[in-house]
C-alpha cells in the first residue's frame, strides 16, 4: 500500500515520537535525563519504512511550552492523532509507528538500574494509552 504524508502529517509523526522522547527524559530527571533522551532518540533514528524516513529529524519550530503538561498537552494528542492517520493510510506502518515509539520508552525507561522510577513508569502508561486510543 502507498502511503502519501503532507508536511503537516510528517510534522505530527515528529512532534509525537520526539515529544514522547522528551517527556521520558523529562520524567527521568531524578536519575540522568540526557540518558534518557539520548537512548530514547536512537531508537528513534534507529526506526525503519517510512516511519523511519520521517522520523530521522527531529521537528524544527514546535513550542514545547514552559512545563511538561504544557509538553504532554502537545505530544499526547498527536501520538493519537499519529496513529489514526497511519492506521488510515497504511495499517503496517502505524504497527511500525508504535512499535518504534514502544521501543524508544523501553530504551529510555532501560538507563535507569532496576525498574524505571515510579515516574517513568507512569509517563511510558499515558503515552502508550494515547497510542492505543486511535
Amino acid at each position: 500500500m502507498s502511503i502519501t504524508l503532507s508536511d503537516q502529517d510528517k510534522l505530527t509523526l515528529r512532534t509525537a515520537a520526539w515529544g514522547a522522547v522528551s517527556l521520558m527524559s523529562a520524567a527521568g530527571a531524578a536519575g540522568s535525563s540526557h540518558k534518557v533522551a539520548t537512548e530514547g532518540s536512537i531508537a528513534l533514528t534507529s526506526a525503519t519504512g517510512v516511519v523511519g524516513h520521517v522520523l530521522t529529524k527531529a521537528p524544527k519550530g514546535v513550542k514545547y511550552g514552559k512545563s511538561v503538561a504544557d509538553l504532554a498537552d502537545l505530544v499526547l494528542p498527536a501520538l493519537t492523532a499519529s496513529m489514526s492517520l497511519l492506521k488510515q493510510q497504511d495499517p503496517a506502518e502505524a504497527d511500525n509507528f508504535r512499535s518504534t515509539v514502544s521501543v524508544a520508552l523501553e530504551a529510555a525507561a532501560r538507563t535507569h538500574q532496576g525498574r524505571p522510577s515510579p515516574t517513568l513508569a507512569e509517563m511510558t502508561r499515558k503515552i502508550t494509552a494515547a497510542l492505543d486510543a486511535a
